[in-house]
């Protein structure tokens, strides 16, 4: 695992987390879910047919991308290999995707 510096963190939190909003977009629109990304905090809000929140916020104390989902957290590093911040080689854009896919799946039971 490399370490960044703080600067590093940032810049490359800031592009992952733009990434994964661009990634998720076309899932967003087809189930209709908001993606927000302000002030380097990336929000998924769902409203039907339950409210769920999931918060992505990058760490910079642990230069890590913690995400907040399915009443759970994980925490991404960076990993050089794969180019990205990762939780057991699962890139922050798949993470979120299938997190989205099972609240989609949950809420449809």
């Amino acid at each position: 695992m490399t370490a960044l510096s703080e600067q590093e963190f940032r810049v490359k939190s800031d592009e992952a987390l733009e990434s994964a909003r661009r990634a998720l977009l076309p899932l967003a629109d087809s189930e209709g879910f908001e993606i927000e990304l302000q002030n380097g905090v990336l929000n998924l809000v769902f409203e039907e047919p339950t409210d769920a929140k999931f918060v992505v916020s990058p760490n910079a104390p642990v230069r890590q991308i913690w995400v907040s989902a399915l009443a759970r957290s994980y925490k991404l590093s960076w990993n050089p290999e794969l180019g990205g911040f990762a939780l057991n080689d699962e890139t922050l854009p798949k993470l979120l995707e299938r997190l989205a896919r099972m609240q989609l799946a949950h809420c449809r039971l």
